[in-house]
């Protein structure tokens, strides 16, 4: 265990459990939460998590990450009931999820010579599949979603910094994830929204090269009809949400914004959505998933 303590012990405890499929980076998110000054626990018996958050508020622990994989089963179980007492006795609890691709942590696995904990004796599919089966109720029910299929470490390690390093626990904190439909939709969002009706930069030969980050695409795709009243819905959906969001606990939303190739126009509006909820006072990050891959 690491991390800073407060000697006043007054502000409540705010707990994430990460989680989710082996090989997805649950090391990862832990080492750069412990980078951010969390108290990081790795495989805490379940049923002393209790006592462990007492202590932590006794000791001025405002920020505390416990590390869970699937082999703590029984854990999940109890996860709803055991949620639900630690709201009521000064913690704020959620649930980080790391996801990935089976190719992905298929190859992962084998990189790294490890038989999948749930394997035993059969492929090492058949275990990631018993995985996903045993996990499937955790994953509905996390606060955040992040699919590291297509991310290194670091920009892994940026996606926890960019949730995890702040204060800001009386809003969203939003995540705008520009992609291409041709490559899939990402399975970490919990909006998506399909710009697909604006015009494509794509058939116009002095943009085609460029991306949405360039001046000029940007100018061309904000300049057609029923764009900007889409941003102008887009962030009273939002508005909406929120509320209810956080009063759901919910902290965090990931909103994926799609074209065909995820190159001009889903990256030009998220840039220029993410531009305005930053001036409204939103905590928000941009991640363009499929640039370079078109």
């Amino acid at each position: 265990m690491t991390g800073p303590t407060d000697p006043g012990g007054e502000a409540p405890l705010r707990l994430v459990v990460v989680t989710g499929m082996s090989g997805a980076g649950r090391s990862t998110a832990a080492d750069n939460l412990e980078d951010l000054g969390w108290y990081v626990v790795d495989n805490l018996p379940p049923n002393v998590l209790p006592e462990v958050c007492s202590q932590a508020r006794q000791n001025g622990i405002t920020r505390l990450a416990v590390v869970l994989d699937v082999r703590t089963r029984s854990f999940f179980e109890q996860l709803p009931t055991m949620f639900a007492d630690l709201s009521g006795g000064g913690t704020l609890p959620e649930i980080l999820f790391l996801e990935a691709a089976d190719d992905v942590i298929v190859r992962r696995q084998e990189s790294v010579r490890r038989p999948h904990p749930l394997q035993g004796d059969g492929r090492l599919m058949d275990g990631i599949t018993r995985e996903r089966e045993l996990l499937a109720t955790l994953r509905a029910a996390a606060d955040l979603v992040i699919d590291t299929s297509s991310l290194n470490v670091h920009q892994l390690g940026s996606r926890v910094r960019s949730a995890y390093g702040g204060d800001e626990q009386d809003q969203l904190r939003v995540t705008l994830l520009s992609f291409g439909f041709k490559n899939g939709v990402p399975v970490d969002a919990d909006m998506v929204v399909d710009v697909r009706f604006l015009p494509n930069p794509h058939w116009v030969p002095e943009l085609r090269p460029q991306t949405g980050l360039s001046r000029p695409v940007s100018d061309y795709v904000l300049a057609q009809q029923g764009a900007e009243p889409f941003l102008d819905h887009l962030q009273q959906l939002l508005d909406t949400v929120a509320v209810g969001y956080v009063r759901e606990g919910k902290r965090f939303a990931t909103i994926g914004i799609g074209c065909t190739g995820g190159k001009h126009r889903s990256t030009a509006m998220a840039e220029e959505f993410a531009r305005r909820l930053r001036a409204a006072g939103r905590p928000t990050t941009v991640l363009h998933r499929d640039l370079g891959r078109e």
